[in-house]
C-alpha cells in the first residue's frame, strides 16, 4: 500500500488530513531553509530527495550532472512522504549529501503535535499539483528576494561548505542568476504566490495557524 492509498482507503467525504502541506520555493540561496526553519513545525527538505550521482539516466549540462534540472530529482518519492506527513505521526526522510552527491541515509521525525509541515527547496513547485489534487496543501509561496543578492548568499554559502568545485559553482550561479526570472514564471504559472522574505515568517505563521 501506498501512502496516497492510506490516505485514500476512507469514505468519500471524510477525508480529513491530519496535517496540511506548506510548500515554500524559491531559487537556491534565497533563504527558505532559514526562514522554514524558524516556523516551529517539522520542515521536510525537499533537496534530500536527490538522485545518488550514478542513478542512470540523470540530466546533464556542461558536461556535468545537471543538479538544477527536476530530473535529477525523486519526485514520486518526496509526494509519498508529504502525504505520509498528512496521514502519520512518524515521518521518515532521506539524508542527503550534497559534496557526494549521495544519499548517506535517514532520519525520523515525531510529527504527532504538528499542525502543519513546510516542504522547502529548490524543486518545490513541483509538489504543489499533486498535494492540490490531494486536498492536503495549506499553501504553496516563493520567496521574493534580489536575484544578485540571492547569488552571493549562496555563492558565498556553496564555497563554505565545498559542496562543489569552485569553478563548477562559478558557472552554476551565472547560470542560475540568468535563469531565476524563467523559474519565476514558472513558479507564477504553478499557482504559487509571491512572498516577501522580510514578511515570509508572520504570513507562514498565520497560514499554519489556520
Amino acid at each position: 500500500m501506498t501512502a496516497s492509498d492510506a490516505l485514500f482507503d476512507i469514505p468519500e467525504g471524510e477525508r480529513v488530513p491530519l496535517r496540511r502541506i506548506v510548500v515554500l520555493a524559491g531559487a537556491s540561496g534565497s533563504g527558505k531553509s532559514s526562514v522554514a526553519g524558524r516556523l516551529g513545525v517539522p520542515v521536510v527538505r525537499l533537496d534530500d530527495f536527490y538522485l545518488d550521482i550514478d542513478q542512470p539516466g540523470l540530466p546533464r549540462a556542461r558536461g556535468n550532472v545537471d543538479w538544477d534540472d527536476p530530473g535529477s530529482w525523486d519526485l514520486a518519492l518526496a509526494v509519498e512522504a508529504l502525504l505520509t506527513a498528512c496521514s502519520g505521526d512518524v515521518l521518515t526522510l532521506p539524508l542527503y549529501d550534497i559534496p557526494t552527491s549521495r544519499r548517506t541515509g535517514s532520519e525520523t521525525l515525531d510529527i504527532s503535535t504538528a499542525p502543519a509541515v513546510v516542504a522547502e527547496g529548490i524543486f518545490a513547485a513541483q509538489v504543489v499539483v499533486p498535494l492540490r489534487s490531494a486536498g492536503v496543501l495549506a499553501g504553496a509561496y516563493y520567496l521574493v528576494h534580489p536575484r544578485t543578492t540571492t547569488a552571493v548568499r549562496r555563492f558565498a554559502r556553496d564555497v563554505g561548505e565545498a559542496r562543489k568545485p569552485l569553478g563548477t559553482l562559478v558557472r552554476r550561479g551565472v547560470a542560475l542568476w540568468r535563469d531565476e526570472p524563467r523559474l519565476v514564471r514558472s513558479w507564477i504559472a504553478a499557482g504559487l504566490e509571491p512572498l516577501p522574505r522580510e514578511d515570509a515568517e508572520d504570513l507562514l505563521a498565520r497560514v499554519i495557524a489556520r
